[in-house]
């Protein structure tokens, strides 16, 4: 199968990527810079120039493949509105190139606010509707196309897809402990985070394109949750700084704009998504990759 990847040379994409070729697809990835372009190249990948502004190029990508895996997301935290209108643009673009063709449509989101005071499960519905909500409310656009002749799959990650030299939101949370001196949790530290390892996210990607029928939530995640309190402590471990509590009223103080995030418990199972595709996570866990120096060994 010719798949079409957004973000391809991503922490997430080129792990993907890899598992894409591995299993005998050949892969197109967009490519924003000449060093992305340059090692999708050196992978055997065909590459597409261009961003997710570049709605053309997207066009001409999904056009011209049997799938389309969408991983790309711009992340700019300082003007969140901007990736939410980059987002939608592009699930919007990729869904016209593909109503009607029968093709594979996998898109990138996640379980965060998805559920309060349960774990998030691939049949809660997500709630964010209209390009104004989170990330653009691409997940229900996206799904929405299955009635149009797309096999539409949402692949909803952890809110921390660790491993060596991940850049996400763990690593931020250790840059905040290595410039603080101290290694922080909010209140009483017990909201949890979902987790999955980034082999384990990447092949079940890959296992999701081959087996996984079209309007699938698909969850990509190994642990149900790490209590906060214990990423606090796994960071100041490895850095040997101090941990402490931080009152909600000085998180956004301390923390920053990630100090929101880290406030909210983001648990979610994945149990439907191991039975359906018969998918095992292997990787490390959360901790063991932060005490083994994911985090600080620059």
């Amino acid at each position: 199968m010719h798949v079409f990847v957004t973000g391809a040379s991503g922490w997430i994409g080129s792990a993907a990527v890899d598992e894409l070729l591995a299993a005998g697809h050949t892969v197109t990835g967009l490519a924003r810079s000449d060093s992305s372009a340059a090692a999708l190249a050196a992978k055997g990948v065909t590459v597409q120039r261009g961003d997710l502004d570049d709605l053309g190029s997207i066009r001409t990508g999904a056009l011209a493949a049997d799938a389309v895996l969408h991983l790309a997301n711009k992340h700019d935290w300082s003007n969140p509105a901007a990736s939410v209108a980059a987002e939608r643009g592009a699930v919007e673009t990729i869904g016209e190139a593909l109503v009607g063709t029968g093709k594979t449509f996998l898109l990138a989101s996640g379980v965060a606010g998805l559920t309060q005071g349960h774990p998030a499960t691939e049949a809660d519905p997500s709630p964010f509707h209209g390009p104004q909500s989170p990330r653009g409310g691409t997940e229900n656009l996206a799904l929405e196309l299955v009635d149009q002749g797309v096999r539409s799959i949402a692949l909803r990650f952890a809110p921390t897809v660790h491993g060596m030299r991940d850049h996400g939101f763990v690593a931020a949370l250790t840059g905040i402990a290595r410039r603080q001196g101290v290694s922080a949790y909010p209140g009483e530290g017990a909201n949890r985070w979902a987790a999955v390892h980034r082999s384990d996210a990447a092949r079940m990607i890959a296992l999701g394109l081959a087996d996984a029928p079209a309007g699938s939530r698909l969850h990509a995640v190994a642990e149900e949750g790490v209590p906060s309190r214990a990423i606090a402590e796994a960071i100041g471990a490895a850095l040997d700084v101090p941990v402490r509590s931080v009152e909600p009223d000085d998180v956004p103080a301390h923390f920053g704009w990630i100090g929101t995030f880290f406030g909210m418990d983001l648990a979610a199972t994945s149990d439907a998504t191991r039975q359906l595709l018969g998918w095992s996570p292997t990787g490390p866990t959360l901790l063991e990759d932060i005490a083994a120096g994911a985090y600080t060994l620059a």
